[in-house]
């Protein structure tokens, strides 16, 4: 049967089960694609960050007396805003990674996604457009997991979350990319953007970060990406602020992760 983008996200019968979305972080997967994923058929969440980053600042900003105590609790809004969706805790994969850790784990990742991703029809994932180093990395990790698996690899689809514009953010549109398939929106009906609010309310310690994310759900087959070079023009949100990573250490840990996948012969 011919892969159908628009199928997917209308939750057309016949285009829905299996489908496994891997995203950065507790709450992406609300921004991204949280009607879509209420109208598929059981379908797999996995987050490669438990949302904490380990220096503690976060934690601390907003009472937690730990690292862990946050990611705790970030799990816990999780799962109550993925029941929303219908999506029980059996169906949600954490793969522990710490909050802006992913692109110093881009080997690991990746190899701990293939068995994840192997037999599956489609994965949604984010874009490649330097907003957040965990997005890129996430990104970069499903990719290469594909590519290791071969024909029993899945169609890969994307989302736009965020990215540097030329003084502020430009949330939930896709930066151009050649080679990318037509932007496919989701329309959602007025009790699943009721739904949605609920889902977003459910993260109630990221409520000053999601109050900005109002756009809808959209989606494209994935371009083919060259991740060594820069997303966006080499205007990176993230050096912006400090989230762990410059394009230099970007650019070396893809090469770090591509030498070694290159040799891995394990997931084939």
């Amino acid at each position: 049967m011919t892969f159908s983008l628009r199928s997917l996200v209308a939750g057309a019968a016949g285009a829905t089960g299996g489908v496994v979305a891997v995203l950065a972080h507790p709450d992406d997967e609300v921004l991204g694609c949280g009607v879509l994923l209420s109208r598929l058929e059981r379908p797999t969440v996995v987050h490669v960050t438990d949302g904490s980053p380990r220096d503690g600042a976060d934690a601390a900003r907003l009472g937690f007396a730990s690292p862990r105590e946050y990611a705790r609790v970030r799990r816990r809004e999780l799962e109550a805003a993925m029941a929303l969706a219908g999506i029980p805790p059996g169906q949600l994969v954490d793969l522990g990674i710490a909050d802006q850790g992913a692109a110093w784990s881009l080997e690991e990742v990746t190899r701990r996604l293939v068995p994840l991703l192997r037999g599956r029809p489609v994965v949604l994932t984010h874009a490649y457009e330097g907003g957040h180093p965990d997005h890129d990395a996430t990104c970069f990790a499903v990719h290469r997991a594909v590519r290791l698996l071969g024909p029993d690899a899945p169609t890969i689809v994307d989302m736009p979350f965020y990215r540097a514009g030329a003084t502020d953010w430009i949330r939930q549109a896709f930066a151009p990319s050649g080679g990318a398939g037509d932007v496919v929106a989701l329309q959602a009906t007025d009790d699943e953007r009721r739904m949605r609010r609920h889902m977003v309310a459910a993260h109630a310690t990221q409520a000053g970060v999601l109050a900005g994310f109002t756009g809808e759900e959209q989606f494209r087959l994935a371009p083919p990406y060259d991740f060594g070079a820069l997303p966006n023009n080499g205007v990176l949100l993230y050096e912006r602020y400090g989230w762990g990573l410059s394009a230099a250490d970007w650019l070396d840990q893809v090469r770090r992760a591509d030498a070694a996948l290159a040799n891995d012969g394990s997931s084939r």
